[in-house]
């Protein structure tokens, strides 16, 4: 990528409830995103969970292979974690563990990718856990981690209006200034 040219990563919640704070907080993220960033949304809800016999007998299911392909084509992922007893949710680890089958495809997928992270959750702790909890993973797959200024939207209930946005301005600033620095590091 040129520093002329647009980055495009792709956004996934950790979440599949319909009223998901973090989806919500991903939905905000692709409206206060700078210009030069445009976030692709992409659902995980059609993952089924893994199964090494499934994935045995059927291979990778459909889903999961356009999924792969279009984070192998893009700058960078963001992930938009909850955090579920400490640590990082079940589903969004399940998808995870689907995109890097076969092993031979990791380094297509996620060799060098550049991710970042934010949540929101009901507790005090904003997914700072969760958040933590994912490096070892992306570490794992050969994916970079980006250190910015992190987004950890905490009492999330109270963090979002009726039509999922963001009322809290210091939310709204931490947001902003984490896509554009993302976006910068990006563009470099």
């Amino acid at each position: 990528m040129t520093s002329d040219d647009m980055a495009t990563i792709i956004g996934i919640s950790g979440s599949l409830r319909r009223g998901s704070h973090n989806t919500m907080l991903l939905r905000q993220a692709v409206e206060l995103a700078p210009p030069e960033l445009r976030i692709e949304v992409a659902s995980i809800r059609e993952f089924p969970l893994y199964d090494a016999d499934l994935d045995a007998e059927r291979g990778v299911p459909e889903p999961v292979r356009a999924l792969k392909d279009r984070i192998a084509a893009a700058d960078g992922l963001l992930i938009v974690t909850p955090e579920y007893n400490n640590s990082l949710p079940g589903v969004l680890k399940n998808a995870i563990d689907w995109l890097s089958r076969p092993s031979a495809d990791i380094p297509r997928v996620f060799g060098g990718k550049q991710v970042a992270l934010m949540g929101a959750s009901a507790g005090l702790g904003g997914t700072v856990l969760a958040q933590a909890a994912w490096l070892p993973v992306f570490r794992a797959l050969g994916a970079v981690v980006w250190p910015g200024p992190g987004v950890y939207v905490r009492q999330a209930g109270k963090a979002f209006d009726a039509e999922g946005r963001i009322v809290d301005e210091h939310i709204r600033a931490a947001v902003v200034r984490h896509l554009a620095v993302f976006a910068q590091h990006l563009r470099h």
